[in-house]
């Protein structure tokens, strides 16, 4: 049930969209003139009909297809370092991996020293890599704690850097890093699908064949080993995927914040804390539910809002809630 979920959300957020001149009916005609013969539309113009083709298929699905890759990737991402932290209030952009991405996108937006992808990929690894060198701690094992908290300061870092690129740029550049900040998916184009479908899949096709040993790694170090997993091994291809997976999506759609913390926990709320069912929960539920965000975000009113607004505005309740219902105090 849950693989063909996202089918209906797809074929709705097709027809949907700001149109003066046709509405959903027309939409829904244009979509099945695709299938069946011609004979069954002639009470449209021919231009009328190829307009609304083109519409579909160039404006509209593209923007579909790069909308539920993104929320596929952030919903997987913040479920894989939940379970590998063992901390319902984690996400990638706690960790710093996100910031990280969205500093190098920037500075490529900015300078165009290297592809916008690659350059986010960079920044979010050496992000990753900055926050185990500051939580690593002489002859010991770096706690969840301690890691978090460098998380948070590398994120903090890297949000640095992002106001300083900003405040270098002209006004022509900062504008289009401004509202890539905010999350933007309305220039959503087949190249920029083109750019985030394979590693994002990549990643995503890795998580789910490690779905079962997530819950090892959840477990403990110990325990992993226990059975004969090696957590090191397990826990870095997991970050690396969930890296890959972030930085492409901070690449393409910019900063969708706090999406990776709320909607993993509320589908564990949901079904369980099994990654054996909430890894493909998270795929396919994580793209259906940022399409309805999207939705809404251009539908709301005249003008389209950013949709990391709508996602922070859902996240930050969410998020204050798991602070209430975990006592997290660190008294």
């Amino acid at each position: 049930m849950i693989y063909v979920f996202p089918i209906p959300f797809i074929i709705f957020s097709l027809l949907i969209g700001p149109s003066q001149q046709f509405g959903c009916i027309d939409y829904a005609h244009a979509l099945l003139s695709f299938v069946l013969p011609s004979h069954y539309f002639s009470q449209y113009h021919a231009n009328d009909l190829a307009m609304m083709q083109n519409i579909i298929v160039n404006i509209r699905m593209p923007r579909v297809f790069l909308t539920f890759l993104v929320g596929a990737a952030l919903a997987s991402s913040g479920n894989a370092l939940q379970a590998l932290f063992r901390n319902p209030l984690v996400d990638s952009y706690i960790l710093g991996i996100s910031s990280g991405a969205a500093l190098g996108a920037a500075l490529a937006l900015l300078t165009q020293w290297l592809p916008v992808q690659i350059s986010a990929f960079i920044f979010g690894i050496f992000a990753v890599c900055l926050t185990y060198a500051f939580a690593q701690q002489r002859h010991e094992k770096s706690s969840v704690v301690v890691i978090l908290l460098s998380g948070m300061i590398v994120s903090g870092l890297f949000i640095a850097g992002l106001s300083i690129v900003q405040y270098l740029s002209d006004p022509y550049k900062l504008q289009a890093i401004v509202q890539w900040t905010m999350g933007n998916l309305h220039q959503a184009t087949w190249s920029k699908v083109n750019q985030a479908v394979l590693p994002i899949s990549a990643s995503l096709i890795v998580l789910y064949i490690l779905r079962w040993r997530l819950n090892l790694l959840a477990l403990g170090h110990l325990e992993a080993q226990a059975v004969g997993v090696d957590p090191k091994k397990d826990q870095f291809i997991v970050i690396l995927c969930v890296t890959l997976a972030t930085s492409s999506s901070v690449a393409v759609a910019g900063i969708i914040s706090l999406y990776g913390l709320f909607l993993p926990h509320l589908i564990r709320m949901m079904i369980g804390p099994n990654n054996a069912k909430t890894v493909p929960a998270n795929i396919f539920l994580g793209g259906s539910f940022l399409l309805l965000i999207d939705n809404i975000s251009r539908t709301f009113s005249s003008f389209e809002i950013p949709i990391g607004i709508f996602t922070m505005l859902l996240g930050a309740p969410i998020f204050l809630y798991l602070i209430r219902r975990y006592n997290m105090n660190w008294a």
